[in-house]
């Protein structure tokens, strides 16, 4: 519920202040694929999951199995085998996800090297979306994640963005 950090102007002698009301023990969660074909346009595809404060035996943030949800979600959206390249958050390389990797045999994965954000063209969603939601606040978790919502929206149906985004990584992901 905190709002990202971002530089703006103010009166001289006045600093702007951004007031947030909000505890911070809610917290909204994204997870996302960008696809992309010969001869069609990317796709961004998502998932946001919501934390709605303490319950100590839950995961704040997304289990193997909600990520396993996005890829069966995104095989059935996209009708064909998925190759998939990802970074090595400790969720993607569990024991319990290589277990549900295996069992799906229209899926290939391909770990990114350690520490290379730079390779990883969702890293640029974010990075837009967090610029996009800078010193915004919001006062209660549906109004924020309405507000998520409609910026991933918008990136969407921006398919010139997000060849941008996995042109700026400089990876060839067309098949030879």
């Amino acid at each position: 519920m905190r709002p990202p950090k971002g530089r703006t102007w103010g009166h001289r002698g006045r600093t702007p202040l951004v007031r947030v009301t909000a505890q911070g023990t809610k917290r909204v969660s994204m997870a996302a694929l960008i696809c992309t074909k010969a001869g069609h346009r990317a796709r961004l595809i998502y998932r946001i999951h919501l934390d709605r404060g303490p319950a100590k035996s839950r995961r704040k943030g997304f289990t193997e199995t909600d990520y396993v949800r996005l890829l069966d979600a995104a095989h059935q959206q996209l009708g064909g085998p998925i190759v998939l390249v990802w970074d090595n958050l400790n969720t993607h390389v569990s024991r319990a996800m290589h277990g549900l990797i295996s069992a799906r045999l229209w899926l290939t994965v391909y770990q990114l090297p350690p520490y290379a954000p730079e390779l990883n063209p969702v890293e640029g969603v974010w990075s837009h979306l967090k610029r996009s939601l800078a010193n915004l606040t919001k006062h209660r978790l549906d109004q924020l994640t309405a507000l998520v919502k409609t910026r991933l929206k918008r990136i969407q149906y921006r398919p010139c963005l997000i060849e941008g985004l996995v042109a700026k990584t400089g990876l060839d992901l067309q098949p030879p």
